[in-house]
């Protein structure tokens, strides 16, 4: 599948938590198939050294940094809490555990597939010993049962010589494809799957051969049962008293004003997870409090109980088996216990990964409950205590290679052998000695030296370089209060119906038909568009609710979008071209402009003939013609800032409309700036980028390929020389030649594509649309408003001010600052502030200068929009001016919180009222 996706895609991502087993062969096969002739052939010791540094990206959690400097990930501490069985709880280990060694001594006796899964099912039945009471008892119960019956089959069957063959049999669904070995089934089923097959082997698979063997086995079972039924009803539980302690006693389960935080409590079976979750529930006197996930809860009921969780306030602890540790994101929790430890340390990690997860704010914590009495407690009482070590010693990173780290023989294993043999000394001193050796310093360097693969480390010059690519980017992206307003617009033009519900959320109760035909025309996306939407949202912050139905996420690749904008564009896009004429309502002077939105392609070149050139970059760019004739580059989205004008408004610039600059040769002057000053800056960019990615990729061949026909070609002279010699070799001398000769033939037509990938070609650009601008000053002008031109220049005076203002306390805090206004970039002053580590944070402001005595501010839809999508980047500055100095300057923080309906072209909000929220530039930094 990798190979023939490879071949017909233009881009190609492969995910994967573990690239490298350790056998460098493997993992070049695996590259190979991101580029089959950088990786070509059997690898080599020696011969075959790799350099992937453009291919390969791979972050350990513990070393990833925010641009601040700050770390990505929060510290995860992991804790150790020893607890002592009850003398009752001692005598039923033993028992038990005699049980099974005898048992699994009996099961060494049988072959194949049937000695597997009664090692498997015993194994189980030591881990629900050490789970909890409740689990050993229901599951000798269960199993002495199964015994039962399928001895009461047995004795009604005539033929002797099938005995055998039906005692081996275990009932397990058919419609599951176990493996061959069972043990492996925890890695190869899903959690929900394992449950399930556990449950049945466990309950029935026996290594008894005979019905006296049966029979023995099941007398031994019902004394079994008969203990743990005594150890349940005796309620001595020292596992659960310890978890009852860190409850209700740890510091860390309460935050600091005394709420219980949430917790997530791990066990690997059913049963003790309905015993905990009962148990709990008394303890904190609530029913609500507790819920759990395990392999029988669907899908649905799944996502629920998560949400739940995640959003309730009431829902305090969640208990889960593995079924919640795969793909489940619970970063709203920081607390974690294992009341069950996995004998598979992989699943160690991706507990502790549902919630030290990125957007996990404080330190993680988890505790592992250990029977340090037990043979298997004494195991992960040896392993945890190492484990502990090499956390400090290694900066927390060991979590990520704790699962590499038993290379030679695997936890289950050494679990295994101490339950069978570990009274004896030298059992114990190899559980030593393999833990040790598994955890040692040097070994899981080593391990994370492997695992790095690529050395990535950055200069402050180049996070700097990837900061302000980010900041142009998120400039220039679609914004999700810009999509919402036109997609309102654009679907009430095409006869649809939106239901405002929760903040930020609608109900689309019918799509208009020619909606869901244009879908199944354009037919861009596998999803059809639907014919009702319970919700939808455009910020992905709006998409969950709790109580409330999860929101369709639109957003320009969404089919409904898709669709409404097609219907639009087929209606309107010649209105785009024929221009508009529209008013910029911040600008007070009088000369208009025409502004001109161009597209321009820039295309890759082809090695092969006859073959299409697809297109390397696509941009929209931005061009102001002035009165004189001269050209200005406008900011990206200029339009955002423009309203459209009256009819009246219309007839009192239509002069201008006909103006000879506006009518003659304005278009050709554009396209003139564009080729000249826009297209070489963006030709350039791509084709920079383009000749680093080929003349690395052209290197790495050409060693590769080389070496290979190098060697194919010795190959054929060694072969030549044996048939001289008499012998008769596998391989013929032609077909290693052929070989070199494919080879420097493929070399030959991948240089030629390498070299091709270094030139682009340039489309020539495309006016698609176009404005001409009618300053607000303009407009006043010829409408005889009185005065416009002193308060024009009074309204000016007082923003100098309080930019000034603005820019005098950003510099007494230390921050530097740069000017932005004339950018029309959605605000006014971009202030910079130094951190101890990493890269200066951000603070985007907004300057409202008033004079003193007036009582509210104007700010524009477009405004308010801007401050949504920046969040918490964004600043209102408010300036009282007294005649020439600011008579205060006041810092509001999310000054928005609703989005203006689409018709909307300005709010006023109370000028008191947002002085009451401000705070003083000094308090804002301290509290920001």
């Amino acid at each position: 599948l990798g190979q023939l996706l490879g071949s017909v895609t233009r881009h190609f991502l492969l995910m994967t938590a573990t690239p490298h087993n350790g056998k460098e062969e493997d993992f070049q096969l695996f590259m190979s198939l991101l580029d089959g002739d950088r990786f070509y052939g059997k690898f080599r010791e020696g011969a075959h050294k790799v350099d992937i540094t453009d291919m390969m990206r791979r972050m350990v959690k513990e070393e990833l940094l925010r641009f601040d400097g700050k770390p990505l990930f929060p510290e995860r501490c992991a804790y150790t809490v020893n607890y002592t069985l009850s003398d009752a709880e001692v005598l039923l280990y033993d028992q038990v555990t005699d049980y099974v060694r005898n048992e699994m001594n009996r099961a060494d006796r049988l072959d194949g597939k049937r000695k597997g899964t009664v090692g498997f099912a015993l194994t189980q039945l030591q881990r629900r010993l050490a789970s909890s009471p409740q689990a050993i008892y229901t599951s000798l119960s269960r199993r002495r049962k199964k015994l039962e019956s399928r001895l009461e089959e047995l004795q009604l069957k005539a033929r002797a010589d099938v005995l055998r063959e039906n005692l081996g049999e275990y009932v397990v669904k058919r419609q599951l494809d176990l493996p061959e070995d069972l043990d492996d089934a925890q890695d190869e089923l899903s959690a929900e799957e394992y449950e399930s097959v556990s449950d049945q082997v466990v309950d029935q698979a026996t290594a008894a051969e005979t019905i006296p063997e049966l029979q023995a086995e099941i007398l031994i079972l019902q004394d079994l049962e008969n203990a743990a039924a005594a150890v349940v009803q005796s309620r001595s539980d020292r596992k659960w008293e310890e978890f009852s302690r860190l409850l209700q006693d740890r510091p860390e389960m309460r935050t600091a004003d005394g709420r219980r935080r949430k917790l997530i409590v791990f066990t690997e079976h059913r049963d003790t997870l309905n015993y905990l979750m009962l148990r709990i529930r008394d303890t904190l006197g609530s029913e609500q409090a507790v819920v759990t996930i395990h392999g029988g809860v669907n899908r649905d009921d799944r996502r629920k109980v998560q949400e739940a969780f995640r959003n309730d306030p009431g829902v305090l602890v969640l208990v889960a088996t593995d079924a919640a540790g795969e793909g489940v994101n619970l970063q709203n929790a920081n607390l974690m216990v294992n009341y069950d430890l996995p004998w598979n340390p992989n699943r160690m990690e991706q507990r502790f990964g549902r919630i030290h997860r990125i957007g996990q704010r404080e330190v993680c914590h988890l505790w592992n409950l250990v029977a340090a009495q037990t043979r298997e407690g004494e195991v992960f009482k040896t392993l945890l205590e190492k484990l502990a070590v090499e956390h400090k010693a290694l900066g927390g990173r060991v979590f990520n290679v704790l699962g590499e780290a038993f290379e030679n023989i695997s936890l289950k294993d050494l679990l295994i052998d101490a339950i069978r043999y570990g009274e004896m000394p030298e059992t114990r001193a190899r559980m030593e000695q393999v833990i040790d050796q598994a955890l040692d310093t040097s070994h899981l360097k080593d391990l994370m030296a492997r695992n790095a693969l690529v050395e990535n480390h950055m200069s402050l010059d180049d996070l700097y370089a990837i900061r302000e690519e980010m900041d142009k980017a998120q400039a220039r992206k679609l914004q999700p209060y810009f999509i919402s307003a036109f997609f309102r617009a654009a679907f009430e033009a095409v006869g649809g119906v939106m239901h405002s519900r929760e903040l930020g959320r609608y109900e689309v109760r019918h799509v208009p038909a020619d909606v869901i035909e244009r879908d199944r025309v354009i037919g861009h996306t596998r999803t059809p568009v639907l014919k009702k939407y319970e919700r939808i949202c455009f910020d992905r912050e709006h998409r969950t609710l709790y109580g409330k139905p999860t929101a369709d996420l639109v957003h320009p690749g969404h089919p409904l979008m898709a669709a409404v904008t097609d219907l639009v564009l087929s209606s309107h896009r010649s209105l785009l071209k024929r221009g508009a004429v529209l008013l910029d309502p911040n600008d007070d002077g009088t000369e208009p402009h025409v502004l001109f939105m161009l597209d321009h392609i820039v295309r890759e070149t082809t090695a092969s003939v006859g073959a299409t050139p697809r297109d390397a970059s696509r941009r929209l760019q931005f061009v102001e013609m002035t009165a004189d004739g001269s050209a200005i580059p406008a900011p990206f989205a200029r339009h955002l800032d423009l309203v459209p004008l009256s009819s009246a408004q219309v007839a009192q610039v239509a002069d201008v409309l006909e103006a000879d600059w506006v009518t003659h040769q304005v278009e050709t002057r554009a396209l003139a700036y564009a080729v000249e000053h826009l297209v070489p800056e963006h030709i350039q960019e791509i084709a920079g980028r383009r000749e680093r990615q080929a003349d690395k990729q052209l290197a790495a061949v050409r060693e590769r390929l080389v070496k290979e026909i190098q060697y194919w070609s010795d190959r054929a002279i060694k072969l030549d020389m044996d048939v001289r010699a008499g012998k008769q070799p596998r391989l013929q001398p032609d077909n290693a030649r052929r070989r070199a000769e494919e080879l420097s033939a493929r070399l030959k037509q991948r240089t030629a594509e390498l070299l091709a990938m270094r030139h682009v070609a340039s489309g020539i650009p495309n006016v698609i649309g176009g404005a001409l601008i009618i300053p607000a000053g303009l407009l006043a002008q010829r409408s005889g408003v009185a005065h416009f031109t002193v308060d024009a220049a009074a309204r000016a005076y007082v923003e100098r001010v309080a930019m000034q203002a603005v820019f005098d306390a950003e510099h007494a805090l230390g921050h530097r600052t740069k000017d932005v206004s004339a950018a029309k970039c959605g605000w006014d002053i971009t202030a910079y502030i130094d951190q101890p580590q990493g890269l200066a944070s951000e603070r985007h402001i907004e300057v409202k200068g008033r004079a003193k005595g007036q009582d509210t501010i104007t700010v524009t839809s477009n405004e308010i929009r801007y401050g949504l999508n920046q969040k918490d980047k964004f600043v209102l500055a408010v300036v009282v001016v007294d005649g020439d100095q600011a008579d205060s300057v006041s810092y509001v923080a999310t000054p928005f919180t609703q989005e203006p309906d689409w018709a909307d072209v300005s709010r006023n909000m109370d000028l008191a009222l947002l002085l009451s929220r401000g705070l003083t530039p000094k308090e804002f930094h301290r509290v920001a």
